[in-house]
C-alpha cells in the first residue's frame, strides 16, 4: 500500500529533454501539456516557448503560431487548468452523498486533489500576473470555477458573501499548504486518517443552517 492514495500524489517531476509527439490535429493539446512540463520544471520566470516546442517535439515556431508568445500560452494553460480544477472537484462531487454539506466538502476535497497533483498549474491560477485574466477564454474559466463556489455555498445554506470567503478561504488555505508541503505533519498520517482529517477540517466552514 502506498503512503498517498494516487489522486492526492503530485505528478513526477518533467524530464527536460523529454519530446512529446503529437497526433495530427491535436497539436494544441500538446503544447499545453508540454507547456505545464515546462512550468513544473522550471517555472514562470524561466518559461520558455522553445523548450515548450521542443518538449512537444514540434518545430520552435509552433507555439508562437498558435498562441502568440510566452503570455498567450501561459493565459490558455490557465483556461485549461481551470477547467481540470472544476473537474477534479466534480469527481470528489460524485463519489460523496448528495446533502449540500457534503458535496461542498467533496469540492473542498478536489480542491486540495488538483494542488497537490498539479502544484505548479495551481500556483499560475492562483499566484501569478503572467496569465492575461483580460482573456475571454480564461475570464469565463476563473469565473466558471467561483460561480460553482457560489452555488455550492447557496446550497448547502449560505447566504452572505462572507460565508462565501470563509468556505474559499479554507480550502484554499489547505490546498496551498499541503502542495507546499507546510502541513509536514498532515501529510505523514496514513492516507484514510490524513482525508478524514482535511475533510474535518473543511467541515469547520460549512454554512451554519
Amino acid at each position: 500500500m502506498t503512503d498517498q492514495p494516487p489522486r492526492l500524489r503530485p505528478s513526477p517531476p518533467a524530464d527536460p529533454g523529454a519530446t512529446r509527439p503529437y497526433h495530427h490535429g491535436d497539436l494544441r493539446a500538446a503544447l499545453l501539456a508540454a507547456a505545464e512540463e515546462e512550468l513544473a520544471e522550471r517555472g514562470v520566470e524561466g518559461f520558455s516557448l522553445r523548450q515548450v516546442a521542443k518538449r512537444a517535439g514540434v518545430s520552435h515556431a509552433a507555439p508562437a503560431h498558435h498562441f502568440g508568445d510566452a503570455k498567450g500560452l501561459l493565459t490558455a494553460l490557465a483556461a485549461e487548468g481551470f477547467r481540470q480544477f472544476l473537474a477534479a472537484q466534480a469527481a470528489r462531487e460524485a463519489e460523496a452523498p448528495p446533502d449540500p454539506g457534503e458535496q461542498l466538502v467533496a469540492a473542498g476535497l478536489g480542491y486540495v486533489d488538483f494542488a497537490m497533483a498539479r502544484p505548479a498549474l495551481f500556483h499560475l491560477l492562483w499566484q501569478s500576473e503572467r496569465p492575461d485574466f483580460g482573456d475571454a477564454e480564461l475570464g469565463q474559466a476563473a469565473r466558471a470555477a467561483f460561480q460553482h463556489l457560489v452555488d455550492q455555498v447557496s446550497a448547502a445554506g449560505g447566504t452572505s458573501t462572507a460565508d462565501e470567503g470563509a468556505v474559499w478561504a479554507m480550502a484554499h488555505g489547505l490546498a496551498d499548504l499541503l502542495a507546499s508541503g507546510r502541513l509536514s505533519g498532515m501529510l505523514t498520517l496514513p492516507p484514510e486518517a490524513r482525508e478524514a482529517m482535511i475533510a474535518g477540517v473543511l467541515r469547520r466552514a460549512l454554512p451554519r443552517r
